[in-house]
């Protein structure tokens, strides 16, 4: 089976919903009802590594959960990854040294700086090896661009390696801009354009937020969709609603 991270990288479209409150009962019922993976807000939700090791153990097996770090920092960067997330959503990066920070943290010597613990992720030293061995290939790297910093430096942002995607906060965003709120103003409009043909150009996944079911659906229908048809390019849309099985 493909881990999180090779789906990503060839093309798939991954459907996720947003988590902020500390519930292992919740991510359990969340991560048996279709969705492709669990986003675990660090950044905002009020967790400590403790609670959200918890509800990754809830997840377990049946689906992926990235974590939004608060920052590119490296410790947090680390314990994300040590609980077990299968990668990091990286908030803040107004430029290439910070996404090459993140990159560098999230991956082990001599590709990164990452510190060698025993943990979870390594099932606590039973598979310390094998997974040295793979972590840098399975654990994603997603950043964030929500400011006008980030659109200004976003072709030398998405030419880091090991930048796999980049989230589109159009809400930050809106307000970084001046319009908060106006994810339809023209100029955030522009700002996600130019984003999306700087991935396109550089061939990193592109991701955008919305704030309810309804909302993804036409976000997809008039933004994506003519993308993902057109150019393979991965789509990772959040949602705030109500969890229901596919079919």
């Amino acid at each position: 089976m493909q881990c999180f991270r090779q789906r990503l990288l060839a093309g798939d479209l991954l459907v996720s919903t947003l988590i902020s409150s500390p519930s292992a009962e919740g991510i359990e019922l969340l991560s048996k009802v279709g969705f492709d993976w669990l986003f675990i807000d660090g950044e905002h939700g009020p967790f400590d590594a403790l609670q959200m090791q918890r509800m990754l153990q809830a997840a377990a097996s049946n689906c992926p959960c990235v974590i939004r770090v608060p920052s590119h920092d490296a410790i947090a960067i680390k314990k994300a990854l040590d609980i077990g997330a299968a990668g990091i959503i990286v908030p803040h990066i107004n430029n290439a040294a910070q996404a090459q920070a993140a990159v560098h943290a999230a991956k082990y010597p001599p590709r990164g700086s990452r510190g060698v613990g025993l943990a979870r992720a390594h099932e606590y030293g039973i598979s310390f090896s094998d997974y040295l061995e793979t972590a840098d290939q399975k654990t994603c790297v997603v950043i964030q661009a929500e400011t006008r910093a980030a659109i200004d430096n976003i072709e030398e942002i998405v030419a880091i390696e090991d930048v796999d995607a980049i989230l589109i906060g159009p809400y930050d965003l809106s307000a970084n801009l001046g319009h908060t709120g106006e994810v339809e103003h023209p100029e955030v409009l522009g700002a996600i354009e130019k984003v999306e043909r700087a991935c396109k150009q550089a061939n990193t996944k592109l991701g955008y937020f919305g704030v309810n079911a309804q909302s993804c659906t036409s976000l997809y229908r008039k933004r994506l969709y003519p993308h993902y048809r057109k150019c393979r390019q991965l789509i990772i849309t959040q949602c705030r609603a109500t969890a229901t099985r596919r079919t």
